[in-house]
């Protein structure tokens, strides 16, 4: 799957296409840090009509690659590390989203199923 990343894509429009891909997860994004290379805000973007351009300092665009053998820790870093864009990918758990752990070695596919 290729998320296209620039400052008037819609957030629901990429959680919609990650969902897609991955229907038992959830890709939520940080309000943007304070500076360009600063710590994401514990907030989380609850408006999912705001744009990306709202929520990063870097405005960097081009596309990124999710595939289903990536870590959780290799999305946060593509989404950080060129286009200054915080993400959690979170796993419905019975009624309930569960954040997860980033330090895991579980691959997306694996926690899809």
């Amino acid at each position: 799957m290729n998320i296209d990343i620039n400052d008037h894509r819609k957030i629901y429009s990429i959680q919609h296409d990650f969902n897609a891909a991955f229907p038992n997860l959830k890709i939520e994004f940080h309000a943007k840090p304070h500076k360009s290379g600063g710590v994401a805000s514990d907030k989380m973007v609850e408006t999912a009509s705001k744009t990306l351009g709202q929520c990063r300092v870097e405005h960097n665009k081009g596309t990124i690659t999710v595939t289903p053998n990536m870590t959780i820790e290799e999305i946060k870093q593509n989404f950080s590390d060129v286009y200054g864009l915080s993400v959690n990918i979170t796993k419905k758990v019975g009624n309930n989203w569960v954040k997860l752990d980033s330090n895991h070695h579980l691959t997306l596919a694996d926690h899809n199923k």
